[in-house]
């Protein structure tokens, strides 16, 4: 019996694969950073049972009408809209990803981003490396304070939730806006909830941490940084088609906004010319969320027993079209 053939779209640790070796023929991609071009990966896919991917993979409509062995995609990834769910559930492939193993992980990028831009770290640091520093002064690279601050989270889900934790150490007021209110959530964090444009508008640091759909593309526009105070600092750890980026840019220009934390971006991965770069106040670190050691190698681990289970005429750990059936 032909073993089934599962195809991996980035270079993962072999000792991660291990498991998925002992039962599948493996193939990977082995390009360090330039991503699996298109047509290559239509080609591997099309032959494939199942399918190891990242965010950064497109897995449209035409991949998946054209791979008729494809049991399951697996995605390295809390979200999945890299993938064509509907498609896939038609054609009863599992789409799964990695829920809950990188909620501790992003916040705390989430955190460091909005302490970053609060205290200009960046910025102090670039100030040290040009010469520039030859005195203490009293309004030397003064930032702003953090502590007692008012913090706005925009998508109260499980990151959020650990995001409003830290900010209790803080001594921070929290200020959350969902699409549903979540009293649990409200008492058991001290977090109160109110309406978009209210949390703009009274939020010190607002942390954008929404999933990608219909309704949250394009929420961060020139309406919504123009309702923030000419202090706020934005923060989007969330996903970058979330934000009109030249309505953010216009923002900090113009003084609308203070300064901004950025992981995610509309097209990733962006130049170093892009427009973004080029604002002193604005610290930009490449879609981290959830890279450490820890975190990613649990990620992979889930990602491959993902794969395992569906082979082995298994339920996935962790899925999200909940219509397939096996």
């Amino acid at each position: 019996m032909k073993q089934p053939y599962v195809y991996i779209t980035k270079k993962i640790p072999k000792e991660v694969i291990g498991p998925l070796e002992k039962i599948a023929t493996v193939k990977m991609w082995n390009g360090e950073s330039e991503k699996v071009p298109v047509e290559f990966l239509k080609r591997e896919v099309a032959n494939a049972t199942a399918l190891f991917t990242t965010l950064d993979d497109t897995i449209d409509h035409s991949i998946i009408e054209n791979s008729p062995q494809l049991k399951v995609i697996s995605n390295m990834a809390v979200g999945y809209d890299n993938i064509d769910i509907s498609t896939a559930t038609k054609h009863s492939i599992f789409v799964c990803n990695t829920p809950d193993i990188l909620n501790d992980t992003t916040a705390d990028l989430a955190f460091a981003l909005l302490m970053s831009s609060a205290r200009r770290i960046v910025e102090g640091q670039q100030f040290i490396k040009d010469g520039y520093w030859k005195d203490w002064g009293p309004l030397l690279m003064v930032g702003r304070d953090i502590h007692h601050k008012t913090l706005g989270i925009v998508g109260m889900g499980r990151i959020g939730e650990k995001v409003a934790k830290r900010a209790t150490g803080f001594d921070m007021e929290v200020l959350y806006h969902n699409r549903t209110k979540r009293d649990s959530v409200g008492e058991a964090l001290n977090a109160t909830y109110c309406s978009f444009d209210e949390l703009l508008e009274k939020a010190d640091f607002i942390i954008n941490l929404l999933p990608l759909t219909d309704e949250t593309r394009n929420k961060f526009d020139e309406s919504a940084f123009s309702k923030m105070k000419n202090t706020a600092i934005f923060i989007n750890v969330g996903r970058g088609m979330s934000v009109v980026e030249e309505d953010l840019i216009y923002a900090l220009q113009n003084g609308e906004i203070a300064s901004a934390g950025l992981d995610v971006y509309r097209h990733e991965p962006i130049s170093n010319q892009h427009p973004l770069l080029k604002l002193d106040q604005v610290v930009l670190v490449p879609h981290i969320g959830s890279a450490t050691i820890e975190t990613r190698t649990k990620m992979m681990q889930l990602t491959v027993q993902n794969i395992v289970n569906v082979l082995e005429g298994k339920y996935p750990e962790a899925y999200v079209n909940k219509d397939v059936k096996l």
